[in-house]
C-alpha cells in the first residue's frame, strides 16, 4: 500500500485500537515515509518516442556524451525537506518564512565519462531564451571548457540537452551548428524524460549536501558558494557510475515499453 497511513495500514491488516506512536515505531522498523514522486505525465505517443530513442542510441558510446541541464535551488531548500529526529526535551529548530523559497540561483552544469563540467551560474535576474542562452554558453562552457579540449575530443564529443524551449528554438540550434555541434553530435531527445538524464542525480547529491538538516541560506551568493563546493566534493568514480548508467537505463526503457524507470 504506498503511500498508505499508518492506520490504512493497520486496518487493512485487521488490527484496531493501536494508538498512532505504536504504529508509527512498529512501521519504522520496516519502512520509511516516503513523499510521491513528481513526474510528467506519459502518454502514448511519448512512450514511443522514449523507445525510438532507447532503439537509435542503444549502441553508443556513452563516454563521450556529454549530459547537460539545469538546477534552480533556494534559499529555504525544497519544500519537506527540513524534518528530522528531535531528542526528548529539545526544540526544534526555528526556520524562516520566506515566500517562493526566498529566492533562488539558476545552475547549469554538464556531466561526460568522469568529468564534471561547470556548474555555472547564471546571471541573477537573466531570462534564459534562445539568445541569452547562446550568450550565457559562450561566455562559460565554450569559453572556459570546451575550447580547451583537443580537435579529436570535439569531433567525438555528443552534446545532449532536454527540450526547453531555449534549447529547442531554431535560433539555438542554428547558433550551435555554427559551432560544430549539429546532426548526429547533437542529441535528440524524446518528451518528458528526466529519468533517463543522469546529471539528474547529480542534482540530487547536491541538493541532500547543501540542504542537510535543514539548512538555509541568508543570500544568493552563500548558496551559490554551497553549490561549489559540493560539486566539488563529488569525485570522477560518482560521475563515471552515472554515466555508466546509460546502458541500463536504456534497457529498462525498452523493457517497460517506454515507461518511467527508476533512477
Amino acid at each position: 500500500m504506498p503511500l498508505a497511513t499508518s492506520l490504512a495500514i493497520f486496518q487493512s491488516c485487521n488490527i484496531t485500537g493501536v494508538p498512532k506512536s505504536t504504529r508509527c515505531a512498529i512501521l519504522r522498523d520496516m519502512a520509511k515515509v516516503r513523499k510521491a514522486e513528481r513526474r510528467p505525465p506519459l502518454n502514448k505517443t511519448h512512450k514511443l518516442k522514449r523507445q525510438d530513442w532507447a532503439k537509435k542510441y542503444l549502441k553508443t558510446d556513452f563516454s563521450k556524451v556529454l549530459w547537460t541541464d539545469e538546477m534552480r535551488v533556494s534559499l529555504d531548500g525544497p519544500d519537506g525537506w527540513a524534518r528530522g529526529w528531535i531528542g526528548k526535551g529539545q526544540r526544534a529548530p526555528v526556520r524562516l518564512r520566506r515566500q517562493q523559497g526566498g529566492g533562488g540561483v539558476l545552475v547549469w552544469a554538464g556531466i561526460i565519462k568522469d568529468e564534471l563540467v561547470g556548474p555555472f551560474r547564471v546571471e541573477d535576474g537573466v531570462k534564459l531564451n534562445s539568445q541569452s542562452y547562446c550568450q550565457f554558453l559562450e561566455d562559460t562552457f565554450f569559453k572556459q571548457w570546451y575550447r580547451k579540449k583537443s580537435a579529436s575530443f570535439k569531433k567525438n564529443m555528443i552534446f545532449m540537452q532536454d527540450n526547453a524551449p531555449s534549447h529547442a528554438s531554431k535560433y539555438f540550434t542554428a547558433w550551435l551548428a555554427r559551432k560544430g555541434i549539429k546532426e548526429e553530435k547533437l542529441m535528440t531527445w524524446p518528451p518528458c524524460s528526466p529519468d533517463l538524464n543522469p546529471i539528474e542525480n547529480l542534482w540530487s547529491i547536491i541538493k541532500c549536501e547543501i540542504y542537510k538538516e535543514g539548512k538555509q541560506y541568508t543570500s544568493l551568493n552563500s548558496v551559490w558558494e554551497a553549490v561549489v563546493a559540493a560539486a566539488r566534493n563529488v569525485d570522477g568514480e560518482q560521475i563515471k557510475t552515472l554515466t555508466e548508467s546509460m546502458d541500463g537505463r536504456l534497457l529498462s526503457v525498452l523493457a517497460k515499453k517506454g515507461g518511467y524507470i527508476g533512477r
